[in-house]
């Protein structure tokens, strides 16, 4: 039988993201975001988790433990992040209010933007930022650049 080159509920983009504490942040994305954890392969002492994986919404998010000798930082070694998850869900509001109480840190604020979508952003407590979006309006391109124009101050 001939080998998947895409396995099944894979997307052609996958995020793969380093956590300190990928024990924490998986419990986390559960409370926050309803993820699943679909495995997880800790290293043979269990301290650490090298890889694991959960389904949030149709997509899978790859995560695993920092490990500096391997060249592994996670956000908060870094300083930031310079990379925004974009989640889009059924109802922005319940899965950012959601996220908030799990202990998610709101960046900006939950709000009807130009572009369509009601849209925030919110940093988890591992120093990764997830946008929360609901589309709730088809615009042209040319209304959305009206719109932005508008937003920030032009014509």
């Amino acid at each position: 039988m001939a080998v998947k080159k895409i396995p099944d509920g894979f997307h052609t983009i996958t995020p793969h993201i380093v956590v300190r504490d990928a024990k924490g942040a998986i419990e986390f994305y559960k409370r926050a975001f309803s993820a699943e954890e679909i495995g997880r392969a800790p290293t043979p002492d269990g301290a650490k988790i090298m890889h694991a994986m959960v389904r949030i919404g149709n997509s899978f998010l790859m995560l695993n433990d920092e490990f500096p000798e391997m060249g592994a930082h996670s956000p908060t070694k870094q300083g930031g992040t310079a990379v925004t998850i974009t989640l889009y869900v059924e109802d922005a509001d319940r899965v950012f209010n959601q996220a908030v109480k799990a202990g998610a840190e709101v960046v900006m604020p939950l709000a009807d933007q130009f572009w369509g979508d009601r849209y925030g952003v919110l940093k988890d407590p591992y120093g990764h930022q997830w946008a929360v979006a609901t589309h709730i309006k088809d615009l042209t391109p040319q209304e959305i650049q009206k719109a932005a124009a508008a937003c920030f101050g032009g014509t």
